[in-house]
């Protein structure tokens, strides 16, 4: 198994990548895994959701994602226009296509079931599907878990890692940090060249560079929509959103914190893909939907101000796929397995870690800023008031940007020694959400979650 920069960065919708994308794919791969005769005889078809998927899944849009994947709709194609209409249609007929083509009855309030007080012991976000024949009984039922970034496996695959990641032979297989530095001095590779070579192993690099394009040009468009976009985001909380106005201060010239412009356009850029997000938006998850602003917002001010090129900007998604992939392989990027530290630090970690490696870094360097970023943000918890991912998701990923770009900063104005490894820092990340009690890992039961707000 390797994960590609493919299986990291996803297109997808708001405003989750484990509740809202996961759930759409694992929908539709029920479905798939039935045969046409017996998609023709089902009656019926039941979700039963567990763990953080049935505390947040509301806030989340978990059970509108189900209905748009047993539709067979997908989450990088979708039209997020007509998505509303569709559910709402839904919600009045009380019927579907699955998967386009047959009409099953079915019932949002009776056939989605928030199961609140019982947990499956394979992963927090657990969702069992079973369908029905005309006379009641069980025709199929499998168990599917969301994972974190849009992965999703079921009871099968837990165990043996997911069948979407990429299988084939690369010239430098890695499981650690340690393994990649100790590799690429002795093969005299920097580390993105290392995993190009990796990347195109598996695939031409011409379909690689678009790849890239598409990815780069999905963040930036997300970006520029959330910088124009006026208004309050959906849900009870009634969020202004506040990119267009920080962006018209800046560019109207008026007085700011920070002495350098970009680090100012930082925040503007982070808040106004992750109010994309929660409006349930076109984004990439990077590498989740809950993170999703902290890797835009890095390249698009490696872009913008410091001189970045087209041929960077894909080296800084490279690498900034291989610290994701560590982090994952390693500990988890599920806010619902160990906290926003998965989320928005495993973020931070990938800029940090792209954004010194387009400007030049050292092997050494690049590693010690995705540390710092990292460090500096273990013990986060995921406590997202109301389950809607608002408060505080879309200031934590201004947050991550910034120290993102501190991280580089500290990393580069030394010869990158460091007391930490990364590979130390992903082990802590780990045990420390095993350590996170379970109010705090993105079910709105502890935390922020339960702060008294304004509204």
């Amino acid at each position: 198994m390797y994960l590609s920069v493919f299986d990291l960065f996803k297109i997808g919708i708001g405003p989750s990548s484990s509740h809202t994308v996961g759930p759409m794919r694992a929908a539709r791969r029920f479905l798939e895994g039935l045969s046409p005769a017996m998609l023709l005889t089902i009656a019926r078809v039941s979700v039963t959701l567990y763990g953080s998927l049935a505390h947040t899944g509301k806030g989340h849009g978990t059970d509108g994602a189900v209905c748009l994947g047993l539709m067979g709709e997908v989450a990088d194609e979708v039209d997020v226009d007509t998505i509303q209409s569709k559910l709402q249609a839904l919600r009045h007929y009380e019927s579907l296509l699955a998967l386009g083509q047959y009409p099953i009855h079915f019932v949002c309030e009776r056939d989605i079931v928030f199961n609140r007080s019982e947990t499956l012991p394979g992963h927090p976000n657990a969702m069992r599907f079973e369908a029905f024949a005309p006379d009641g009984a069980r025709m199929a039922s499998r168990i599917f878990y969301s994972v974190g970034g849009g992965f999703v496996v079921d009871t099968a695959e837990l165990g043996a890692g997911s069948p979407e990641q990429e299988i084939g032979v690369v010239p430098y297989p890695f499981r650690s940090m340690a393994d990649l530095l100790r590799t690429a001095p002795r093969e005299g590779l920097r580390l993105a060249d290392l995993l190009w070579r990796n990347e195109e192993a598996l695939r031409p690099r011409n379909e690689i560079d678009r790849f890239l394009d598409t990815v780069i040009e999905a963040m930036s468009a997300c970006i520029d929509r959330g910088l124009a976009a006026e208004g309050t985001l959906p849900g009870a909380l009634r969020v202004p959103r506040r990119a267009k106005a920080l962006a018209a201060s800046l560019e109207g010239g008026r007085p700011h914190a920070f002495p350098e412009p970009g680090i100012a356009w930082l925040n503007a850029y982070a808040i106004a893909v992750n109010e994309e997000n929660a409006a349930g938006g076109r984004v990439v998850t990077a590498p989740t939907n809950g993170a999703a602003g902290v890797v835009p917002a890095v390249l698009r001010y490696y872009l913008n101000f410091r001189g970045g090129t087209r041929k960077g900007a894909h080296e800084f998604l490279i690498v900034a796929s291989a610290i994701g992939a560590l982090c994952k392989m390693n500990a988890s990027i599920s806010g619902a397995e160990v906290g926003c530290q998965g989320e928005v630090g495993t973020a931070a970690a990938m800029a940090a870690a792209g954004l010194a490696s387009a400007l030049g870094a050292t092997n050494a360097q690049v590693e010690n800023a995705a540390e710092i970023a990292l460090e500096h943000h273990l013990g986060m918890t995921c406590d997202p008031i109301g389950g809607l991912v608002q408060i505080p998701c879309i200031e934590r990923n201004a947050m991550g940007a910034m120290k993102a770009v501190n991280a580089t900063a500290l990393a580069m104005s030394s010869a990158g020694e460091h007391m930490v490894s990364l590979d130390s820092a992903i082990e802590t990340m780990k045990r420390t959400g095993a350590d996170m009690q379970t109010k705090y890992k993105e079910t709105s039961l502890g935390g922020l979650a339960i702060a008294r707000v304004n509204c």
